[in-house]
């Protein structure tokens, strides 16, 4: 155990993560550098490496100077922190990144809470020193003022050229821990020498072997064929093979305490292996506690159950494919803890399932890998976050979308969440922020200097507000110097309403709001005029009408696209012209009457424009 150093990646977003983790592997040979074809090389979904960013945290074992390290490359979005208190959970030291051009940003702060509170080790590394921008000693005043880190404890590395990484590597042995086996045995109460525990700290679905499952040991140890048992699910497997990751799979004979691996299970189930459940063997006998004559053991605590925090609909286009939308949704929640569904039916939209995610981030993500992996053809609704909804009859309800909201003459108050938000920008820009802040309802809490020319700003805000357009609306005012997390910290009673829109007569569901009704003509308004430019031309009239409860506030017409019927015409009596223009006009109003209008996707996310 003495020479296993369990250590993580984590950073804000584009500060050279995946780049170093590449560069770990190219140096310690754990990849032959013939097959680092690209960049990222942890980053294996086609989506990661299109958009470059980590979106799954990504585990790897390498051997280097008679060492073991086990990395764990982490996300760097506010969307995907789930992944990365995940990843600190299964680590004992964390490489925290800091970009030397930009230096300390919003989510950097937010990572490094998380690692501080799991009692990592931190080891700052300021990275792309290489570039004509950097400015290390900057940087280095900004870590010891703000994260009250030694200058001296601070490694500066170019991930891309490779400089000062050997230097890095000898850091991180000489500076994190081996794994405690007796502290972990004493902290999580395990008293039984026979006891094999291991905390599951991701999981992902494969066709031929079934659900593999990450684990981090922590007592005891596993070997191949060991009958295993899932204490939370409550299921039996027996282990068809376990190892490391290198970053492909590797088998070894077993996994000991302390280690980080895999454990193939062989279900087919995906509901049955959960993050954060705990894998147990009982070593005094062949069978696994829980069967007939033995105590059920404690599982280990797992990790903090992820609250969603948008909401939107997802339905298919095509009706058939609601059974292939409902197993693809289920295997991706497998290894995506943080997203949660449940069915629901629209009039207007179909079958479909009401999902809950992090951030709007988060929702692009899951669509697009719907879409890609599972071929699905999808339409997602408006997004909208959860509400708290407190009847006259004294029972409060949680809903996760405006259709949900019951008659208003039933609701004695609406609660909607708040969050605490932190954003880090250039002082010049201090006042746009502010008063793009203000401008949806924020709360203005302190304001610290970062250095002198940067500063971090605190807010506290609706959560509703931030996920619609703040993030575009704060780069544009600092012309993309700024940076923000927010966390959630609590609901709040306030004057909302809910906003309706029809179209053609008929309500849709899937474009409804909720709102503060000082907003609600403003939005309304907007609303009708930015779907009017969407929805297309049908052959006849359409409106589009924003209401609050049976009042109409806001409305905007589609003219009917007209066929020239008068151009076969040549001279004769105006009669003629007159009578097929009638005739026209007779099949357009009948046309109306049994006419369906297509709402196109853009019409759902009409909501998240402000212009």
């Amino acid at each position: 155990m003495k020479n296993i150093r369990n250590f993580c990646i984590i950073a804000h977003i584009d500060h050279g993560k995946s780049t170093l983790a590449d560069r770990f592997l190219e140096i310690t040979g754990t990849v032959e550098k013939r097959d680092m074809k690209h960049g990222q090389l942890l980053d294996t979904m086609e989506l990661e490496q299109e958009r470059g960013i980590t979106i799954k945290l990504q585990p790897v074992r390498m051997d280097w100077k008679g060492y073991i390290l086990n990395l764990i490359d982490t996300p760097g979005h506010v969307d995907f922190t789930y992944e990365v208190s995940r990843s600190i959970a299964a680590c004992e030291g964390a490489i925290l990144v800091i970009d030397a051009t930009q230096g300390i940003e919003a989510q950097t702060l937010a990572n490094l809470y998380m690692a501080m509170e799991h009692d990592l080790k931190i080891i700052p590394v300021i990275n792309k020193i290489d570039m004509p921008a950097a400015d290390p000693e900057r940087i280095k005043t900004e870590i010891e003022n703000v994260l009250a880190i030694p200058k001296e404890e601070v490694v500066e590395v170019s991930a891309k050229t490779g400089e000062n990484i050997e230097k890095l590597l000898q850091v991180i042995v000489d500076r994190v821990p081996s794994p405690d086996v007796d502290g972990m045995r004493k902290q999580f109460e395990i008293t039984n020498d026979d006891e094999a525990k291991a905390l599951v700290f991701d999981s992902v679905y494969d066709t031929y072997r079934g659900v593999v499952a990450y684990v981090r040991l922590v007592s005891g140890t596993f070997k191949k064929g060991d009958k295993l048992r899932f204490l939370n699910a409550k299921t039996d497997i027996e282990a068809t093979d376990l190892g490391y990751f290198r970053p492909k799979y590797e088998s070894q004979k077993e996994l000991k305490p302390g280690e980080v691996g895999f454990v193939v299970t062989g279900l087919k189930s995906v509901g049955e292996a959960r993050v954060g459940d705990t894998i147990y063997k009982s070593q005094a006998s062949s069978l696994p506690a829980g069967k007939a004559g033995a105590s059920e053991p404690t599982p280990l605590p797992g990790y903090k159950t992820v609250v969603p925090m948008v909401y939107a609909g997802i339905y298919c286009i095509d009706g058939d494919d609601f059974p292939l939308l409902r197993d693809s949704l289920e295997k991706l929640t497998l290894n995506d803890a943080a997203l949660t569904y449940t069915p629901e039916q629209s009039p207007a939209l179909g079958s479909g399932f009401q999902c809950g995610f992090l951030g709007l981030l988060h929702m692009d993500i899951v669509r697009e890998r719907l879409e890609r992996e599972y071929d699905l053809d999808l339409i997602m609704t408006a997004p909208s976050v959860s509400y708290i909804i407190a009847t006259k009859d004294k029972k409060e309800t949680t809903i996760s979308s405006p259709a949900l909201l019951p008659d208003p003459s039933h609701i004695d108050g609406i609660s909607e969440p708040w969050v605490k938000m932190e954003v880090v920008c250039p002082k010049d820009t201090v006042g746009g922020i502010m008063k793009i802040a203000q401008q949806r309802r924020g709360m203005y809490l302190n304001l610290t200097y970062i250095d002198e020319g940067r500063v971090l700003l605190l807010f506290e805000m609706p959560l509703a507000t931030v996920i619609l357009d703040f993030y575009d609306a704060l780069k544009n005012v600092s012309s993309g110097y700024a940076s923000m997390n927010y966390d959630f910290f609590e609901y709040r009673q306030e004057d909302l309403i809910k906003l309706d829109l029809y179209v053609a007569d008929e309500k849709i569901d899937g474009l409804s709001a909720m709102c503060h009704r000082s907003e609600a003509q403003t939005l309304g308004s907007r609303l009708v005029k930015k779907l009017k430019e969407i929805i297309p031309k049908h052959q006849f009239q359409v409106k589009i009408q924003a209401a609050i409860g049976g009042k109409i506030i806001a409305r905007e017409t589609i003219s009917a696209l007209r066929k020239d019927v008068t151009a076969k015409l040549y001279g004769g009596d105006v009669t003629r012209k007159n009578k097929l223009l009638k005739k026209q006009k007779a099949g357009k109003k009948k046309m109306k009457q049994m006419g369906a209008v297509s709402l196109p996707q853009e019409a759902f996310q009409a909501i998240l424009k402000k212009d």
